[in-house]
């Protein structure tokens, strides 16, 4: 069997941390819309957003350095994913909440995905890629420190409005 090339390896992790990234940024810009009644929330995602779009230009960066571009096969797969995860969520009595949980998960999916794809850069010897992937890798860190600081706070403003009967979801 016939080894896989490093940089078709570094060319197909860079496709897949992209759709990733293209599926947040869906699925933020759909929770952007309810989010009144959570400002606290709404502002955590507005950075969110304006770190995954920085994120996605590095990944561009790369890309094209290599040759690469983005797999549309891979970014329709992911788009679908985040609606559907998106809808999923509300359709549920809950749907703040799982929003929050999702968003938490999904910045630790990130940090390992950049965390991996900056060992894939280096090997394939792209060390200024690598040292920009670290820095989304820690940008992600640092977001999800954030949301994990108001998932309490966030559960009792959430508790307080569905039990007053006032709209808690979006």
């Amino acid at each position: 069997m016939a080894g896989t090339d490093i940089k078709a390896i570094y060319t197909t992790a860079l496709q897949n941390t992209h759709a990733l990234e293209q599926q947040g940024l869906q699925q933020i810009e759909h929770q952007l819309s309810g989010l009144g009644q959570y400002p606290q929330y709404r502002s955590a995602l507005e950075a969110q957003k304006q770190i995954g779009t920085k994120h996605m230009g590095r990944l561009d960066k790369a890309l094209a350095a290599v040759g690469g571009s983005t797999s549309g096969f891979k970014e329709g797969v992911m788009s679908v994913a985040g609606k559907i995860g998106a809808a999923v969520h509300a359709t549920a009595s809950d749907e703040t909440l799982k929003n929050l949980y999702a968003g938490y998960a999904y910045q630790f999916d990130k940090v390992a995905a950049y965390k991996s794809l900056a060992v894939i850069a280096e090997q394939a010897g792209h060390a200024d890629a690598a040292s920009e992937f670290r820095t989304s890798m820690t940008e992600d860190k640092a977001s999800a420190d954030v949301i994990d600081g108001m998932i309490e706070s966030i559960t009792r403003d959430y508790l307080k409005l569905a039990t007053s009967g006032q709209k808690a979801d979006s």
